[in-house]
């Protein structure tokens, strides 16, 4: 072989083919462009679907979590709040004027006399009572006088404005002395004003107190149904009356005028 014709290359082989290039270093890829995307795109998609979750729960959290008011940290939870009651509860009281009940009229069928003359009329029940007791008054020589018993409403509202006209008295100092029309004991039926006729001066008067008609009723008169309605410093504020009194010997009446027990008027300036 002849040696200088011997070029160390490869037969057809050509200066401009890459064929200086190491074939360690032809054959190795390209890193930092072939590395794959799918895991770091999905690692950066992971993350911002944990922050939106995390801000659409807030979010969501914001809008149903009850919300603190004024009221709910002034007060403590689940208290209810109530309007006070007036009255003491007793459904009467709304028609309280001036310290005095309301009460129904009685009807006229209801009613009989207790006098001879007829003039002066209680319910049946009251009166057979009434009767009663001033047969034993009378055997223990004390005269019972009944000077009012039953008075319509009409009667009473003239009695109330009329009379109060008259001693220009307000109606604050009227209703001490006389109940307001449709508010009087006396329409029921069931009240009685008593004198004693062995001293008619004490008629309504509060020395009526020292007779003997009083000393007996105080003594007698519970066991025919009867009781004094205003006696001194009564819960209803009207004065002091010992001549009136009213029958609570059945359980319409008694229920009628217990209502009064517990009543607490305010109190009126004259």
């Amino acid at each position: 072989m002849n040696k200088a014709g011997f070029s160390g290359k490869p037969p057809n082989s050509s200066d401009d083919s890459g064929d200086d290039i190491p074939v360690a270093l032809r054959d190795t890829p390209d890193v930092a462009s072939k590395t794959p995307l799918q895991p770091l795109v999905l690692l950066i998609g992971g993350v911002a679907g944990f922050i939106l979750l995390a801000v659409v729960s807030g979010f969501l959290f914001s809008l149903t979590a009850p919300k603190k008011t004024a009221d709910s940290q002034s007060s403590p939870a689940n208290s209810v709040t109530t309007t006070p009651a007036t009255g003491n509860g007793n459904p009467q009281d709304n028609n309280v004027v001036l310290g005095h009940l309301a009460y129904p009229e009685a009807p006229e069928s209801e009613l009989v006399p207790i006098t001879a003359d007829g003039q002066i009329k209680m319910r049946k029940a009251a009166a057979e009572k009434y009767r009663a007791m001033t047969q034993a008054a009378r055997s223990a020589g004390v005269i019972l006088v009944p000077i009012s018993g039953f008075r319509s409403v009409k009667e009473q509202e003239q009695l109330f404005f009329n009379v109060g006209a008259q001693r220009n008295q307000t109606p604050a100092q009227r209703a001490a002395l006389s109940a307001p029309p449709g508010h009087s004991e006396h329409h029921t039926g069931y009240a009685v004003d008593i004198g004693d006729g062995a001293a008619p001066g004490t008629n309504l008067q509060a020395d009526f107190d020292r007779t003997k008609a009083f000393g007996w009723l105080q003594a007698n008169a519970a066991r025919f149904g009867f009781e004094i309605s205003f006696p001194k410093d009564n819960v209803q504020g009207v004065s002091y009356e010992p001549w009136h009194w009213r029958f609570v010997g059945d359980r319409q009446s008694l229920e009628m005028f217990y209502k009064a027990r517990n009543f607490k008027p305010a109190q009126v300036s004259p």
